[in-house]
């Protein structure tokens, strides 16, 4: 018989941010890492008013692209779900949070003033006000900060060198630590999908901190 230590988030539901160009094996690690500690493991998207979207991840393997092709189908619209429902919200790796960020409708020219207006840059907007939410962002994901600088500016974070000057630009101040992997309170960052292992560690062992302050109080 399984017990709490076992399934540490048992009762508890883990949000992940996906769309296509994501990477096929951390969506199977976050399924498989977050559903053994207990949780119900959401992937949510824009579905823009379809029922259901067909995403299809990057390319890993050039030389032999059409083994490495990998799709999924998302049925869960960003717009009908709330951040606070969730333990931890994860923003997925890749371009993923390049397209998200998109304001709509899709290929309009935008405006500065619509910056934080995607719905999925509000949904981590508002999960990053919750200091209950542990809050993840792997590789390029912190692109979907960017937009509401106000709420990175001064955290402690990590990120691929590609989104380094955006987020150093928001305010948000790079460590360089060894590990690859940083934790500030509530915010975990990784640099890269090859950090993936010791990333999703810490998002548990976040997790279980915030969770023990609390029963303290």
């Amino acid at each position: 018989m399984q017990t709490l230590i076992n399934k540490p988030l048992r009762g508890k539901k883990v949000a992940i941010l996906v769309d296509t160009e994501y990477i096929h094996w951390e969506i199977t690690r976050y399924r498989d890492f977050f559903s053994n500690c207990g949780a119900e493991v959401d992937f949510l998207t824009l579905l823009r008013g379809e029922k259901q979207k067909k995403i299809i991840a990057d390319i890993t393997d050039a030389e032999n692209p059409i083994d490495n092709i990998h799709t999924m189908v998302v049925d869960k619209d960003i717009k009908d779900y709330d951040p606070n429902d969730y333990a931890i919200v994860l923003v997925a790796a890749n371009y993923v949070a390049c397209r998200l960020r998109e304001i709509e409708p899709m290929g309009s020219l935008g405006s500065v003033e619509e910056l934080a207006t995607p719905p999925a840059v509000q949904f981590f907007a508002k999960a990053m006000e919750n200091k209950k939410i542990v809050k993840g962002c792997l590789c390029h994901a912190l692109w979907l900060l960017t937009p509401v600088p106000h709420l990175l500016k001064g955290r402690k974070v990590i990120c691929h060198t590609v989104v380094l000057a955006d987020v150093h630009n928001a305010g948000g101040i790079f460590v360089a630590d060894e590990s690859r992997v940083v934790v500030d309170d509530d915010l975990v960052t990784g640099r890269s999908s090859g950090d993936l292992e010791r990333y999703t560690e810490a998002l548990l062992e976040t997790y279980k901190k915030i969770n023990a302050q609390e029963d303290t109080q």
